[in-house]
């Protein structure tokens, strides 16, 4: 199935169903009265986040969507049926965006969470309910009320634990193959991954969830390369799996490369936790290793993990190192929700 996380498309609620003019006739009734039904409300159009979807696909190839109008009013004081809903089904972590592509209406985050985008209008009164004691028989009734129409974006925003950034042909998708199930495209040319991928990884009896994005290039959050498209998809990590490969010419500039793009992407990603790794230490003699692993420590203020993918070199320990940095956030979580003061 292709992967599609943007998607526009077209919303329109239903009409309300007009009310009826209508009087009672029957025989031996002199004065039977008015008894026109209302009209039955238009239908909504409504978003809701089902389990088993990882795409927007759906929605590339049908982008208008309107709910049907409501069933006129009836004689004999029967109101119309009320016009169906159309339903909307997305993926976990879609975000909906009005047509200025700016304003959020709703960000669906949990499997069964509904939203209603556009009300369907209200169906009009018939001419019962316009009888008076001084208008007995009055003769006219309401038409419905029109529905909501609106462009709107549909964005999705993958959710994971810990997310792997770095620049093209870091390794990040041969390490993504190695810790889990998931089965990325792996080459020796920048630029493999076209499109983000998760996978599920367990370690000491425990699992989590891991995003893996395109690789980032210097001048991405301008547009450069695959630009920061897809740089949304780590925006709901906890924690940043930064990986910087060691047969590069230097470790602690393209470290640097990445983290100047993070910083100027915004949304919170410099503040994230991070864990920094060098890669590909198979393919590194001893004094290479040494040097490269000083410059990175000199850029991150930190000591990197080393590891080989293709061996398994330090790559449990890598796994651990996250799932500590998660606990540690969740406990943290947990401790502020704790100490906030009581508010009516």
């Amino acid at each position: 199935m292709k992967f599609l996380d943007q998607a526009k498309i077209y919303i329109r609620s239903g009409d309300g169903g007009a009310g009826c003019v209508s009087f009672r006739r029957e025989k031996f009734i002199e004065f039977g009265g008015p008894d026109g039904g209302d009209g039955g409300r238009g239908g909504d159009v409504v978003v809701e986040c089902v389990e088993g979807l990882n795409t927007l696909i759906d929605y590339r190839y049908q982008q208008h969507f309107k709910a049907r109008s409501g069933t006129h009013g009836m004689g004999k004081n029967r109101t119309g049926a009320r016009g169906p809903d159309v339903v909307l089904k997305v993926p976990q972590g879609t975000e909906i965006y009005a047509e200025d592509g700016e304003t959020l209406l709703a960000d669906l985050t949990e499997i069964g969470q509904r939203v209603v985008l556009a009300r369907g209008g209200n169906g009009g009164f018939g001419n019962a309910y316009f009888k008076t004691s001084t208008n007995q028989a009055p003769r006219h009734a309401n038409p419905g009320q029109s529905g909501t129409e609106m462009w709107i974006w549909l964005r999705l925003k993958l959710i994971a634990d810990a997310g792997l950034v770095g620049l093209p042909n870091a390794g990040k998708s041969t390490f993504l193959a190695a810790v889990s199930a998931a089965k990325p495209k792996i080459a020796d040319y920048p630029f493999t991954t076209l499109h983000p991928g998760l996978g599920v990884v367990g370690i000491d009896g425990r699992e989590f969830v891991l995003a893996d994005i395109p690789g980032l290039i210097e001048g991405a959050h301008e547009g450069h390369g695959l630009g920061d498209r897809f740089l949304g998809h780590v925006e709901r990590c906890r924690v940043l799996l930064h990986l910087v490969d060691g047969t590069g010419e230097h470790a602690g500039k393209a470290y640097k490369t990445v983290r100047e793009e993070l910083e100027a992407y915004g949304h919170g990603l410099g503040e994230k936790p991070e864990i920094v790794v060098l890669t590909k230490a198979d393919s590194l003699d001893d004094d290479t290793r040494r040097e490269q692993v000083a410059r990175l420590k000199r850029a991150a203020r930190k000591t990197p993990f080393v590891i080989s993918a293709a061996s398994g070199l330090g790559v449990k320990e890598v796994l651990r190192a996250v799932l500590g940095r998660l606990d540690g956030i969740a406990t943290d979580e947990a401790e502020t929700a704790e100490g906030e003061p009581w508010q009516p």
